[in-house]
């Protein structure tokens, strides 16, 4: 299969996204086809060997739509020169509807007075001539209309129907009306003499400001990705035979060496060969404080240098960038589509027939029993049934939500790959991390020294001096030659004081016990209790220490030198320094925290009491991980589980939402649900947060569609009249379908200001 995302042309509603579905699922070959009406785009899936893109076209257009051919990188250019492209039809866009609405607008204004001429006192006799309200009209409803003409016009021809067949035909039944009255006044007795060009031009006006102002509303959800998009520069300074040479950067390729200077923005991925520097990393990652680079370091495109210059080695260039990646993530999720959009998916499919419908009914109950004139009674009245059941707010309600989620969580360093995703991620009540490298630094860090004379004094005896540095250096100096986690632990924290190391020969490992060396005075062993019992060496008087520090998770090794105990040293897998207040954080949510780890249960429970988690599942092989998520969801919790993304794999497979750590630089960017790009934990909470928030503003969207229809299209058929003689004006109808999809796209724009709850 091959998978395309294009841009769809002409779609205005709810309708429009199913008519564009149901052509495109109809060509053979085609698996999937995915209609955004947010983004305007169809993500469609097809056997390249049964049908092409032409043929995609094709269906689209005998639907009465334009799908615009895909790009492909060969022929793309920049990324940033497709952003100027859309940002430029958006905008030539905003500005047609823009002076559609303003002509609209001045013409209209004198019809809608001259129309009211029979409410409002003194309105001079020239505006109530019918004649000239025709010409005022006549340009409002056939040249600022016409896109809903032209729309009614393809559903009429393809058997379908979508918000401009509801405006078209409620419009022309009140222009043509009014032209009747107007040519052939003598055919028409009384009352139904009255002209309704107002109806007729104000509507068309009302709908055209809410298509331009949701237009405007719509180009905001997706500045995020166009602010991503624009990060990376347009030139690299590339170093060639000893030259440097600016060029465009799509022309830099893998190897080439770059010079960075201070202030420039990185044009690609590499790795720092010369020079040092602080870059500040925080559009890619959320990170706002500057990271330092120098040699062997990693940089990424987008990214802005701060103090120093350097040169890397491009090691991704073009769509393989970091930067590039997560651009096609975020658009991506923002075209898929949330299970919770299916409702208003299926109403939609359904809903422009039964609004003729009952706008038919209308009319006809109101011709046999309305008063009069019971003619034109019953025209106002299923005018304004079509005018406002347009389906506009139902298509955009959950889409603009996501498009402004999506981009807001890349800002903040926690990309979510769908929009499935985000809204499984709202029900979760379970967080599951996995305990190494993940609430834990992954490495061992020495914690605890423990001389032996500290011991015996403390035990009322007394010995010759022995300092925890002295301990430090020998064991440091003992384990020189090891690859063991625990020895490099070790050296790493001698150096970090400063010690000078004894010189050690013979070095020896002892499978499954520690090392054995020479010294220039005598032999230094190193490791556990039974290598000390092996070796006749006792320490008893270190043995309850040990018992307590093994107690607390750390892994304790004892120090020998010449025959005696001289110490022991203690390390441990440290917590991440934000792990405790991520796992709070979580709770204050109202979610069960578990730690998963194949540690033994000891150290397990005593990593787990640092953090504050509320259950451990602990001696768990790596292979059984998935398993452990399993018999969680089986006891009926909707599971999220946090891993690194590789290890971790099955288990963040089959957890309902997988949640990777990362530097955004490794698979995990694909292979998981969420990736929290800067790699800490409290990026858990703030995905959990934008989740609710944004199915809350959603859950609110559709509340307003679907209640606002259900609510006002009762009162526009006129069941209110026969108690209160209340009846909605089309021209109020218009207005409020107008003001019911602004106000959708208006209410997910409050995501743009959202901020996790722990400030990041």
């Amino acid at each position: 299969m091959e998978r395309v995302t294009a841009p769809v042309r002409g779609m205005h509603c709810a309708a429009c996204v199913g008519k564009v579905e149901k052509a495109l699922g109809g060509v053979p070959g085609v698996e999937s086809a995915r209609v955004n009406l947010a983004t305007e785009q169809a993500t469609i899936a097809y056997d390249p060997t049964r049908t092409d893109v032409q043929r995609l076209r094709e269906a689209v257009a005998a639907a009465g739509y334009e799908l615009v051919p895909p790009r492909s990188p060969a022929d793309a250019g920049a990324a940033d020169d497709a952003v100027d492209r859309e940002r430029a039809e958006r905008e030539a866009g905003e500005r047609r509807e823009k002076w559609k609405f303003l002509v609209g607008a001045v013409l209209s204004a004198p019809v809608l007075v001259g129309g009211m001429a029979h409410v409002l006192p003194g309105v001079p006799a020239f505006l109530q001539n019918p004649w000239l309200l025709l010409v005022l009209t006549t340009p409002v409803q056939f040249w600022v209309g016409w896109t809903f003409h032209r729309g009614f016009l393809h559903d009429l021809r393809y058997r379908s129907a979508s918000m401009s067949t509801l405006v078209s035909i409620g419009t022309s039944a009140a222009y043509f009306e009014s032209l009747a009255v107007t040519l052939w006044p003598h055919a028409f007795a009384g009352h139904m003499r009255t002209t309704y060009y107002d109806v007729s031009a104000v509507v068309i006006t009302l709908v055209v400001l809410g298509r331009w102002l949701e237009t405007r509303a719509r180009g905001r959800t997706s500045e995020a990705i166009r602010r991503l998009v624009t990060l990376a520069p347009r030139t690299a300074r590339v170093i060639r035979g000893g030259q440097e040479t600016d060029v465009a950067t799509a022309e830099v390729i893998v190897g080439d060496f770059v010079r960075i200077r201070p202030g420039e923005r990185i044009p690609v991925d590499g790795v720092v060969t010369e020079g040092a520097s602080t870059v500040d990393e925080s559009m890619l990652t959320g990170e706002s404080l500057p990271v330092a680079k120098a040699p062997e370091s990693k940089v990424f495109a987008g990214t802005i240098n701060r103090t120093g210059s350097f040169v890397f080695r491009a090691a991704r260039v073009g769509a393989e960038t970091t930067l590039a990646r997560i651009i096609a993530l975020v658009a991506e999720a923002q075209g898929s589509r949330a299970p919770i959009q299916r409702l208003a998916d299926r109403v939609a499919a359904v809903f422009v027939p039964i609004v003729l419908t009952l706008a038919a009914l209308t009319f006809v109950a109101w011709w046999l029993v309305g008063p009069e004139p019971a003619g034109l009674f019953a025209l106002t009245n299923a005018i304004a049934v079509l005018v406002i059941a347009c389906p506009c707010a139902m298509g955009l309600a959950t889409p603009t939500a996501i498009m402004v989620a999506t981009g807001r969580g890349a800002e903040v360093g926690v990309l979510i790959r769908s929009a499935g995703a985000l809204e499984r991620l709202h029900r979760v009540d379970t967080v599951v991390f996995d305990k190494t490298g993940t609430l834990t630094l992954g490495k061992l860090t020495v914690i605890d020294v423990v001389p032996a004379t500290a011991v015996r004094a403390a035990g009322g005896s007394t010995a010759e001096a022995s300092s925890e540095d002295d301990v430090l250096a020998l064991a440091a100096a003992a384990e020189q030659g090891s690859e063991h986690p625990l020895g490099e632990a070790i050296v790493a924290r001698a150096k970090e004081r400063g010690l000078a190391l004894p010189p050690i020969a013979e070095f020896t490992t002892v499978p499954g016990q520690g090392v054995d060396t020479m010294a220039a005075d005598g032999r230094v062993l190193l490791g556990n209790r039974t290598l000390m019992d092996a070796r006749g060496i006792d320490v008893a008087a270190l043995a309850p220490r040990a018992q307590a520090l093994s107690a607390e998770g750390k892994t304790v090794v004892y120090l020998a030198f010449a025959g005696r105990a001289l110490g022991l040293v203690a390390a441990a897998d440290t917590l991440k320094p934000e792990a405790r207040a991520a796992v709070a954080g979580l709770q204050r949510l109202g979610l069960q925290v578990t730690m998963l780890t194949g540690d033994h249960r000891l150290t397990a429970e005593a990593i787990a009491r640092q953090a504050g988690v509320d259950r451990v599942l602990a001696e768990v092989l790596p292979e059984d991980k998935a398993r452990e998520i399993q018999r969680l969801q089986g006891e009926g919790r909707r599971v999220a589980m946090v891993g690194d993304g590789i290890n971790d794999a099955p288990a963040l497979a089959q957890a309902e939402v997988g949640i990777a750590m990362g530097s955004g630089t490794d698979v995990a960017i694909e292979a998981a649900d969420v990736t929290l790009m800067r790699g800490d934990l409290r990026g858990v909470v703030a995905a959990v947060e934008l989740s609710r928030r944004t199915i809350r503003i959603v859950q609110e969207n559709l509340v307003w569609a679907f209640g606002y229809n259900v609510v006002l299209i009762p009162v526009a058929a006129g069941v209110l009249y026969p108690l209160w003689g209340v009846l909605l004006s089309p021209i109020l109808a218009g207005a409020a379908m107008a003001f019911s999809s602004v106000s959708v796209v208006t209410n997910s724009l409050r995501l743009k200001r959202w901020r996790p709850s722990h400030g990041a």
